[in-house]
């Protein structure tokens, strides 16, 4: 792959996550980590694939049902051939949102590697979005 490919790769799992949340689809968004890959939200830590299809089966059943999740890349850092940072933007959309709202907004770090010629994610943590507003705070996008 040339690097331009790889990080359009990488980018593509962003939305690979979107499509799977879409369809409720826990088994397709547990395939997006490798074997031993780490999710961490607030309050919730998975340890490996089955952990995370776990999840995400339960959550679309409970707090997930009828929503949506929207991210974009905002950033990739490639730290060598098979190794990589993406961050992203975003969150989750409430049945009826078109927007995310400011309490649901999020930026996520993905620590991807290529296993197998694919790009996958080894670890996956994500926090609310800072608003600088409510501090007087000033932070970078």
């Amino acid at each position: 792959m040339t690097a331009s490919s790889d990080q359009a790769a990488i980018a593509a799992l962003t939305q690979r996550m979107v499509s799977g949340w879409a369809y409720g689809e826990a088994e397709t968004i547990a395939n997006l980590f490798v074997e031993d890959g780490t999710m961490i939200l607030a309050g919730v830590f998975c340890n490996g694939r089955d952990e995370i299809r776990d999840y995400f089966a339960k959550a679309f059943e409970g707090k997930y049902k009828g929503t949506q999740v929207t991210g974009k890349p905002i950033g990739i850092r490639v730290l060598g051939p098979d190794v990589a940072i993406l961050l992203s933007s975003g969150g989750v959309l409430e049945s009826g949102e078109t927007e995310v709202s400011e309490n649901g907004a999020i930026r996520a770090s993905w620590l991807v590697v290529r296993r197998d010629g694919e790009w996958r994610l080894a670890a996956y943590q994500n926090s609310p979005r800072f608003d600088a507003s409510a501090t007087g705070v000033s932070r970078a996008a």
